[in-house]
């Protein structure tokens, strides 16, 4: 009531103020001031500037500000008033109105004004205004109390419940545990763990079940142990086993049943010249094509396995380019196991070089009696015609005298020849007699080819040595003798040859770690004949009309006893290239050499 009360007076002191002339305006406004009883009332123009102001209060205090809230309602042309609490306690009644002046329209400003409340009214208000407070508090509070007493309520709900489930859990659990532990038990055992070991629970069905699976797993403990060590034991003997095949000089190949390879040792590749080792699981047809040595040994094989011969055993041959292999075959059948089904395991040793040795030892005896048979009777020969030839050529007739010198010519001559035979056959049938010394290979050739220029002129030797070649440990009356062998041989090839060729090659090299010296003779003449290039070492074979058949023989036997290989071949554009490798320091080490030079010595 009061506040419209007051709202209505402001309104009329506005209205008064209107005529009143702006130097009265503050002395108009004190006494109204007085007349309505207000504490304060002040007049505001724009921005809120203070034009006039007549307060209760003591001199040199500052007249109440506008707040926001009372411009924008002033500026809606509204009046403002509102119950406002005091810092020094009790309430005011504020009003607020728009000011124009009579003189001008327009808007010129606000009014004011500012009533004390009484103790006992303000009293009331304050109480009045605290209750409305704890109203609006509570009834702002009431929905998130609800909110929090059914999220409180419901909590206790759901713990409840969780904690009946644990406990039913616990006590589900603690029935259940020894089949549960039983259960992963058996998991373990599965997974292959049969050391597991299970908790003895109380003695009902389930702690018997629980104990014939302690059993159990123990038993299949000890079962696994002993398969392991028979596992180990057996890995170790195929370890031996494959130490062995690869320490071989047999050859040995492990095939399927279709023929594919289940495993070979170096060996078999050394003598197939193949490398088979890194060709495991490939069928062997396929792995022998373009291998002239592998295709002849499969279709060997074939031959018996496709007639159902799974057992059989046989001396075969086989011809390459480096000439002919004679090989001991056997077969077998090749027990099946958990990893390969049954298959056949073939073993071949290659004795091309034992029959070889074979017959040089045989031939040697034959030459060793044949020069000891022959050699005999040829000097009382020659003797007895030379002298019929010394007695009666002067005192014959001279048509009797001329037949008697071709005759006895022929005779001797003859003899010499036979002569040079048997001293030939006397070479080969003895074991040379090594005298080693360090000499210069290179010294050593360069003299034999000099020799040989300074007799064929009509045929070019070219010469292709090593500027660092080693000394050597050989005789060198031997090796002189090797090489005036191939060389005279070579000449002997280019005889009917109008550009005739000898290239004579000496380097040093290294065979599988070990310091060798290589000589390579080539000549341009017609070369070997391709049937017997795998027999030209052997005695008596030979292509020229003139020859005995025992030169490269010999040059063979004395390559071997320097610890040296001799090979031959025919060249890529035609003659004949003979390659001989020794090795340069082994040859004064080897087994008997020194007990022979210290005998001689």
């Amino acid at each position: 009531m009061q506040i419209r009360d007051h709202l209505r007076t402001t309104v009329r002191i506005a209205a008064r103020l209107q005529e009143v002339n702006a130097r009265q305006l503050i002395f108009e406004l004190s006494m109204l001031r007085r007349e309505s009883g207000a504490s304060e009332i002040s007049i505001f123009g724009r921005n809120s500037q203070i034009l006039a102001t007549s307060s209760d209060h003591p001199a040199g205090s500052l007249p109440t500000s506008l707040r926001d809230e009372v411009v924008l309602q002033i500026r809606q042309n509204r009046p403002f008033v509102s119950l406002d609490p005091q810092d020094t306690g009790g309430f005011v009644i504020r009003t607020a109105v728009p000011f124009t002046h009579a003189n001008s329209r327009d808007f010129f400003g606000v009014i004011q004004a500012l009533f004390r409340v009484p103790d006992r009214m303000g009293a009331m208000a304050d109480s009045v205004d605290s209750s409305y407070n704890d109203y609006q508090k509570a009834l702002y509070l009431r929905d998130p109390l609800k909110q929090n007493f059914t999220l409180t309520l419901t909590v206790v709900l759901l713990l409840s419940l969780l904690a009946s489930i644990y406990g039913a859990f616990v006590l589900a659990r603690r029935l259940v545990k020894p089949i549960q532990d039983l259960v992963a038990g058996t998991q373990a055992v599965a997974k292959g763990d049969f050391d597991t070991q299970l908790p003895k629970p109380s003695r009902d069905e389930i702690g018997f079940l629980i104990s014939s699976f302690n059993d159990m797993t123990q038993r299949l403990s000890a079962a696994r142990r002993e398969a392991s060590l028979s596992q180990t034991l057996v890995e170790a003997e195929r370890a031996n086993l494959a130490v062995i095949l690869d320490r071989l000089s047999t050859g040995v190949i492990a095939l399927e049943s279709d023929l594919r390879i289940r495993n070979a040792n170096e060996a078999s590749g050394a003598i197939l010249n193949v490398d088979l080792e890194n060709r495991i699981g490939e069928f062997l047809p396929d792995v022998a094509r373009g291998q002239p040595l592998l295709e002849q040994f499969v279709d060997v094989a074939q031959v018996h396995l496709n007639a159902g011969k799974t057992e059989w055993r046989e001396q075969i041959v086989l011809r390459g380019e480096l000439g002919r292999r004679v090989l001991t075959c056997a077969c077998t059948t090749l027990p099946g196991d958990e990893d390969h089904a049954a298959g056949y395991v073939v073993v071949f040793d290659d004795i091309t070089a034992l029959l070889q040795a074979q017959r040089d030892a045989a031939w040697g005896e034959v030459a060793r009696r044949l020069a000891h048979e022959i050699k005999n009777p040829l000097t009382p020969i020659q003797l007895s015609a030379e002298r019929m030839r010394r007695k009666y050529l002067q005192t014959l007739p001279k048509e009797d005298a001329e037949v008697l010198d071709r005759a006895t010519h022929t005779i001797v001559q003859q003899v010499e020849a036979m002569k040079e035979m048997v001293n030939a056959f006397s070479d080969y049938a003895r074991a040379p007699d090594i005298d080693l010394s360090h000499f210069s290979i290179d010294k050593l050739v360069h003299e034999v080819v000099e020799l040989y220029r300074a007799q064929e002129s009509n045929i070019e030797i070219v010469l292709n040595t090593d500027s660092d070649l080693p000394n050597i440990d050989a005789d060198d009356v031997r090796i002189r003798q090797i090489l005036h062998n191939l060389l005279r041989n070579a000449i002997e090839a280019l005889e009917h040859s109008s550009n005739g060729r000898i290239d004579l090659g000496v380097s040093a090299a290294e065979v599988r770690g070990i310091d060798v010296v290589e000589i390579v003779i080539a000549d341009n003449g017609p070369g070997f004949e391709s049937d017997s290039i795998s027999q030209i070492f052997d005695p008596y074979v030979t292509t020229k009309p003139k020859g005995t058949g025992l030169g490269l023989a010999i040059v063979k036997k004395l390559v071997e006893e320097h610890a040296g290989t001799i090979s031959a071949r025919n060249g890529e554009n035609g003659g004949a290239v003979i390659n001989i490798k020794a090795r340069s320091q082994m040859i004064s080490k080897l087994p008997g050499r020194a007990e022979k030079r210290r005998e001689r010595a």
